[in-house]
């Protein structure tokens, strides 16, 4: 059996060789297909393999040997590995990627300082190319060991260690080459210890060197008592890093590891960096280092999405900002278009077929888009600030009469269309006898652009900033352009969707028009909400649901013949009637919140009385002294600060307001912040003495400083984030790295 065996091995091993040798498609030599690193932990020797994508490793072809009797080794600790089918021996198992083994070992006399590691392994590739048995020879240099005996990792680990141990001894790192641009990186943990996921970062310590962004796996989630919910590893962590390269030759690269982990209910310990050498072979790419960041500095989504401009294909870019502006077509400050683009096409009349309205809808998109695109370039280069120019009070007041003059028409006051006389010449031109209601879908998208200059996020920011930094107005514009049909592409669906859906005659159609009629009036309430106090906009919403209700037959008289739609009509359109009463009531008792218009009440008592309604702990500040000024006393007492540019225009910032900073886990991340607040509504001298400063376009933008009172770059939140992920933001911004080093005890 035993030379059957060898002679299938032979066959295996040589059969593919002479394959590969014939198609002259060589295969890469073992030594850059499985990598390994050995070090002793103490007791045991431990390897880390790492093997290239495509290839696998045998568990049953490993075996171990050392050069001096005096250190005997035990049973080697395999994992457990993944089930291979071999076309040769049936069902084996196999090893890819990353993969441990542990190999205890017992001393019988004096301690050596280092002992030869014989490793014997085979290994295949997934196109059926196996290498012959490989057999490894590595020097180990010894740590520390237990005379007679092996080291029992698990009681050193365990809760009956009264003290504790070294870092070194309980986080043991190590690194090696991939290929010419890939390092991978280890970290073993004793038992009962893990490391922070969050905290682990590489850096390469060679001037001709880069290391990219790290690629780790996902941890178990742990809640910490400082840092909140954390991702942490246990036992071993396994990562792999790409590294940015000048030269293409071979070289020895020196990186800094760091890292930080605990005890379970014990000791967290402080943070520890380690200089490890990995020894490259030749690139396979080189990178000018000049244009990439600053390494160790995070860099912020709004400068990730410069970086895209800049850095990569025109096209690659436009199609991700087109991405980046899809997901704000769903935000509050691009919804009030659709009832826009509703009412026009409501206003065609009966025939509006699918094809007629996704024309009038890309007509209005690419009027949004032009228009959005122009001005996004012209302010960012002559350094205007987008948001205050057209967020003026009197440009709110236009537009809001606009949306008025077309409700006037939904409700039948006047005839929605253009002078006859220009439609007629219109159609001389194009034969196409609506061709005057594409134009004014486009000059309706044109105006509707105001509204969308009252969104701030990352892409725009990252558009704007390459254009008023670089002058590139041709990225910088393509950007915004794509971002902008992004932001328009739902309304294409809307269109063709109504050309279908709309009804195309009789009583439908008034009551369809009508509706459209209160949606302009609420678009006109929503933009006047911007520069009119809140119980003025409450007052106004009373009115407008009201009457919205009464149109659709809440005071109405039914007979027995009602149908069950004038019912339903009637029920919907008193509880309308009723909500407005209640908005009026909130509104006269100085109420501000139409989703809660009573907490201004005391419903419990003889009287309306006005409860004082929860303020967030902002110091409010006008200029930079002022904030030099709050940022020196928050250092002075030990305390991190927190700077949120704010507008009353400014949609986000209110959402902010509202549902991100009244929550109870950011304002736990914020309990030793000083929260600092610069309202720029004015838009006047000391406002943009105060944007400048920071390079600020607009709000909402939070800056965040640190208990040294230095900026911490990269940081920087741009437009609505969310509560989960803002108080986790804020934890990483304001992180001091030995806030935990005093924790101790069980």
């Amino acid at each position: 059996m035993t030379l059957i065996r060898n002679m299938i091995i032979a066959v295996v091993l040589v059969f593919p060789v002479a394959a590969v040798m014939a198609a002259d498609d060589r295969p890469p030599p073992p030594q850059d297909v499985f990598h390994y690193v050995v070090n002793d932990a103490g007791g045991a020797l431990e390897i880390d393999w790492a093997v290239k994508d495509g290839a696998y490793m045998y568990r049953d072809e490993f075996r171990f040997a050392v050069d001096d009797a005096a250190v005997v080794l035990g049973e080697a600790e395999l994992p457990e590995g993944e089930v291979h089918n071999d076309e040769f021996f049936g069902e084996q198992v196999v090893y890819r990627g990353s993969f441990f083994v542990r190999i205890p070992y017992t001393l019988l006399g004096d301690k050596p300082a280092s002992v030869a590691l014989t490793i014997d392994s085979r290994g295949c590739l997934d196109s059926g190319y196996c290498y012959m048995p490989q057999t490894w020879t590595e020097s180990v240099k010894l740590r520390s060991a237990a005379t007679g005996k092996s080291l029992n990792l698990a009681n050193i680990g365990g809760n009956s260690m009264d003290e504790a141990l070294p870092a070194d001894q309980v986080f043991i790192p190590d690194a090696f080459a991939v290929d010419g641009n890939t390092i991978g990186f280890g970290i073993r943990m004793l038992p009962d210890y893990y490391v922070y996921k969050s905290k682990i970062s590489v850096r390469s310590l060679n001037d001709n060197a880069r290391a990219g962004q790290l690629d780790l796996p996902k941890g178990k989630l742990k809640t910490d008592e400082w840092l909140g919910e954390q991702e942490v590893y246990f036992d071993e962590v396994f990562g792999k890093v790409a590294i940015a390269r000048a030269t293409p030759e071979a070289m020895d690269l020196d990186i800094e590891l760091n890292y930080q982990g605990c005890k379970v209910d014990g000791i967290c310990y402080l943070p520890v960096s380690k200089t490890l050498t990995v020894s490259l072979p030749e690139a396979t790419a080189t990178t000018d280092l000049s244009q990439l960041p600053d390494p160790g500095q995070p860099v912020s989504e709004q400068a990730r999405l410069s970086q895209i401009i800049t850095g990569s294909s025109i096209w690659v870019a436009a199609g991700l900002f087109f991405l980046a502006g899809l997901g704000l077509a769903f935000t509050p400050c691009v919804l009030p278009m659709v009832p826009i683009l509703s009412g026009i096409i409501a206003g065609e009349g009966d025939n509006v077929t699918p094809m007629r309205g996704f024309m009038l809808a890309l007509s209005y998109v690419m009027g949004m888009a032009i228009v959005y695109t122009g001005a996004g370039i012209a302010a960012a280069a002559l350094g205007l600030q987008l948001q205050a120019t057209f967020n003026q009070p009197w440009i709110l007041i236009l537009f809001a009469s606009l949306f008025v003059i077309l409700a006037l028409g939904m409700f039948g006051a006047y005839d929605l269309q253009m002078p006859s006389s220009i439609q007629s010449r219109l159609s001389s031109v194009s034969g196409n006898q609506k061709s005057g209601t594409v134009i004014g879908a486009f000059v309706m998208g044109a105006l509707s652009s105001l509204i969308v200059t009252a969104c701030v996020a990352p892409a725009l920011i990252a558009a704007l900033t390459v254009i008023a930094q670089t002058g590139d107005m041709l990225r910088g514009g393509s950007a915004l352009f794509a971002m902008s049909l992004g932001m328009g592409a739902p309304l294409l669906v809307v269109g063709a969707a109504q050309g279908k859906l709309l009804p195309k005659a009789g009583g439908w159609m008034i009551a369809v028009k009508n509706a459209f009629g209160f949606m302009m009036l609420g678009l006109a309430i929503w933009m006047l909400s911007r520069i009119l106090p809140g119980t003025v906009t409450m007052l106004f919403w009373a009115v407008l649901i009201f009457m919205a209700g009464v149109f659709m037959g809440g005071l109405t008289t039914l007979g027995v013949e009602a149908t069950g739609r004038q019912k339903f009509g009637k029920g919907f359109g008193f509880l309308a009637i009723i909500y407005g009463v209640i908005l009026l009531l909130g509104a006269m008792t100085g109420g501000s919140n139409p989703l809660q218009p009573l907490a201004s009440v005391n419903l419990g008592g003889g009287s309306a009385v006005v409860e004082a309604e929860h303020e967030l702990p902002f110091q409010r500040i006008k200029s930079v002294d002022d904030l030099d000024r709050e940022i020196a006393a928050a250092t002075q007492n030990g305390k991190s600060a927190m700077l949120d540019f704010y507008a009353d225009w400014c949609v986000s910032c209110k959402e902010m307001e509202a549902y991100t900073f009244v929550d109870k886990d950011v304002q736990a991340a914020l309990s030793t912040t000083v929260w600092l607040q610069a309202d720029v509504t004015a838009n006047d001298a000391a406002d943009k003495a105060l944007l400048d400063r920071f390079g600020v376009f607009g709000p909402p933008t939070i800056i965040f400083f640190g208990p040294d009172g230095e900026q911490r770059h990269g940081y920087e939140v741009v437009g609505y984030m969310k509560a989960p992920d803002f108080a986790e933001h804020v934890r990483q911004a304001l992180s001091v790295s030995d806030s935990m080093s005093a924790r101790t005890g069980n």
